[in-house]
């Protein structure tokens, strides 16, 4: 069934094992677009590195999956984020900084257990107008 004015897009990735996961990379309610949770993976095995090296993938997987919407970072309004350890506070925080310094967006930080070698996770609200 559809819904107007709710476009899913693009279904999420197959995870190692090549097991479908049951959600869409994102929804597009009107104006607003709803990123899923990404966490650091490539290729669905997540990538070895640091708070800083996990937090960077998470972010060019923000871009592309906003991208699929025709939106970028300046239009997002909204992040969630969860972190597997509280002491990868600050280290965070500094990457996060580099992306949205220009126009950062409201945020909530939690300290969540995350998937097996995953130290970050991310889901983002977009405010992206239709072109009309």
């Amino acid at each position: 069934m559809t819904i107007p004015g709710i476009q899913r897009l693009d279904a999420a990735d197959t995870q190692a094992g090549g097991q479908e996961r049951p959600f869409s990379k994102a929804v597009r309610a009107g104006d607003f677009v709803f990123v899923s949770g990404q966490v650091p993976t490539r290729d669905g095995e997540v990538v070895v590195g640091n708070i800083a090296v996990q937090t960077e993938v998470v972010i060019e997987n923000i871009k592309e999956v906003l991208a699929l919407a025709g939106c970028g970072m300046e239009h997002v309004v909204k992040v969630g984020v969860w972190l597997d350890d509280a002491r990868d506070f600050s280290s965070f925080n500094a990457v996060f900084k580099k992306h949205f310094s220009i126009h950062p967006p409201a945020r909530s930080t939690v300290e969540s257990p995350l998937m097996v070698d995953a130290k970050v996770e991310m889901d983002v609200v977009a405010y992206c107008p239709l072109k009309g």
